[in-house]
């Protein structure tokens, strides 16, 4: 049985929900109460590919502000690719899309990425439309996206597998 060990990161603007995706994946739980990430996170799973073993080593980095000290360090130096996170109740972490997903694309022109709306179990406070994410991200270079929600679970298991596959076709 073959094992392949990869690094991959969570990007987006503070309290989109990168911790509860990852604690989703990882764990299959989810934890109410919100805590900020300080500086970076790191996760392990190992999911069953058809080859064998992908042992994901899951980066959590802290976004916002604090990104901007985490993107002059190392922390993305040696990623195989990233999941890009919004919050569909805020419009405004749409903004940081474009400028993370650039983050990555400086380190590594292919480098695959996954691009995710999170929060869709919120859908009363859903300010964010399809056409905003599609215009978004078409911006990044890929249109397409997943719907998320890291309290049920939905499309969870699906983004961090289309980042598997994503890695898998490039190598």
């Amino acid at each position: 049985m073959r094992i392949i060990q990869k690094k991959i990161c969570l990007l987006g603007d503070f309290a989109v929900g990168k911790t509860s995706l990852i604690r989703q994946f990882v764990e299959g739980r989810f934890d109410d109460k919100y805590h900020s990430t300080m500086g970076v996170k790191i996760s392990r799973k190992t999911i069953a590919r058809p080859y064998g073993e992908l042992n994901l080593l899951v980066w959590d980095l802290a976004g916002g502000h604090g990104f901007e000290t985490i993107k002059r360090s190392s922390y993305l130096l040696g990623a195989a690719g990233a999941l890009i996170v919004c919050d569909l109740t805020r419009p405004e972490s749409l903004e940081g899309l474009e400028r993370y997903a650039h983050h990555m694309l400086d380190l590594d022109r292919d480098i695959p990425l996954t691009l995710v709306a999170n929060k869709a179990d919120l859908v009363d406070e859903r300010a964010i439309s399809d056409e905003d994410l599609h215009s978004a991200f078409k911006s990044i270079g890929n249109g397409k996206f997943l719907l998320t929600s890291a309290k049920t679970g939905d499309q969870v298991e699906a983004a961090f597998t289309r980042l598997a596959e994503q890695i898998e076709a490039r190598a």
